[in-house]
């Protein structure tokens, strides 16, 4: 049975189960909710061993047949245009559609979570490089450890080769491994989209986020159905183009209903090699990258929903520098949450309406109840980002073999 089936009932019978369990009994919600935590930690569980010996043999293999900077090159030049086509397309379906009014709340402000890029750029070097490898929610050091691994390798093959062979075996150890972490997490979707389903039911009952829910709805579908694969057939002259979004469909389900860029990767990266062919030494270094970077999806999320929440605030209009504004700013903001698999939608919308000011410092409160809602959509969208474009660069670099379609997982 292919994944994405087996994440789809899993989701089908967790989101049933959510209407049949009884409501409003406190023992019921936090054993759901620890059943759906514990799916989630399985499903990190074999990442960062896979991230940091397949991105040691990546860079390895990179540096050894000088095509680093041609992949670098096309891996930043990707991640940049897939944010800016995801952030002008949430800025011009927001501006163009003028969604109804939220009700303004009485709720106070508590604590707001803020950006820390000093503290984003002390992790990466930890005083202990092994450090890197305890922390499962922020990959950037762990990546940059195993990107000086393998680069130190490269520069000296001989003296590293049994290095290299322990680096290359255990590779091959965690993708074997993390084969059955993500066939057996298809079982914890059950509890996963349980717990979503309970958190979202009070929003789709108020009626008043419908609205959103269906621009988000209507701009990934444009996105999926549309946009990408028409960048597909122009870049890389692809005549199968939604053989990628095919391929990304079980990703997508399990970013989509945990709004954790980072579990759906082990799921990616088995997608990409098994499905549509992409070389290790690409997979293991772009796609990293892309969880990290590329995260069009959480701006386009925020553009919308700032925008939706100045139009609730004041009947006033933008103003082309206003425009400019939100979009330099929530471009700029989508490349500081790469220590936020989860929640940067929320995270990133509460620093806009920071910045923005003029009594709209607390506006992200409105949409604070929608934001489990909010942040599936965002995930969504980086994930298909992170597999079209680990895609681009492949054809580019000529790193990719042609799979039937028949044989995907």
């Amino acid at each position: 049975m292919k994944v994405w089936i087996k994440y789809l009932i899993g989701t089908l019978l967790g989101i049933a189960a959510a209407f049949i369990l009884p409501r409003n009994i406190p023992a019921v919600d936090s054993a759901v909710a620890t059943l759906s935590e514990i799916a989630i930690r399985f499903g990190r569980y074999a990442l960062i061993p896979l991230l940091f010996f397949g991105t040691t043999m990546a860079m390895f293999n990179l540096r050894s047949k000088k095509h680093i900077m041609k992949t670098s090159m096309w891996t930043a030049g990707t991640i940049l245009g897939s944010t800016l086509i995801l952030l002008a397309l949430g800025l011009i379906s927001i501006l163009i559609v003028s969604l109804p009014r939220i009700p303004i709340s009485g709720e106070k402000p508590s604590e707001i979570p803020a950006i820390d890029i000093k503290q984003m750029v002390l992790s990466i070097f930890p005083f202990s490089g092994f450090d890197s490898l305890k922390d499962g929610v922020y990959l950037l050091p762990v990546f940059f450890l195993a990107a000086f691994v393998g680069g130190a390798c490269a520069s000296d093959t001989n003296d590293s080769k049994p290095v290299l062979s322990f680096i290359d075996s255990a590779m091959k150890v965690c993708q074997t491994m993390s084969t059955f972490f993500v066939e057996w997490l298809s079982v914890g979707m059950i509890a996963i989209s349980c717990y979503w389903m309970l958190q979202i039911r009070l929003v789709f009952e108020s009626e008043t986020y419908y609205p959103i829910f269906f621009m988000l709805l209507s701009d990934f579908i444009i996105v999926a159905g549309i946009v990408y694969p028409l960048v597909l057939r122009l870049l890389c002259k692809d005549l199968r183009p939604y053989h990628v979004l095919y391929a990304s469909i079980g990703p997508i389900i399990s970013g989509f209903f945990t709004g954790d860029s980072n579990i759906s990767l082990l799921t990616t990266f088995r997608h990409n090699k098994e499905s549509l062919g992409i070389h290790d030494e690409t997979n293991n270094f772009t796609l990293p990258l892309f969880s990290i970077f590329a995260r069009g999806g959480t701006a386009l999320v925020t553009s919308i929903c700032f925008v939706t929440i100045f139009r609730s605030y004041t009947p006033l209009g933008f103003t082309f520098l206003d425009v400019c504004w939100i979009f330099g700013v929530a471009f700029i903001t989508s490349f500081a949450l790469g220590n936020f698999p989860v929640g940067g939608t929320f995270v990133s919308l509460t620093v806009i309406c920071s910045m923005y000011g003029r009594g709209f410092e607390s506006g992200y409160l409105l949409l604070r109840p929608a934001m489990p809602l909010l942040c599936s959509f965002s995930a969504a969208f980086d994930v298909l980002s992170a597999i079209t474009g680990t895609y681009i660069v492949a054809v580019k670099t000529k790193k990719i073999d042609k799979i039937e379609l028949k044989h995907y997982i």
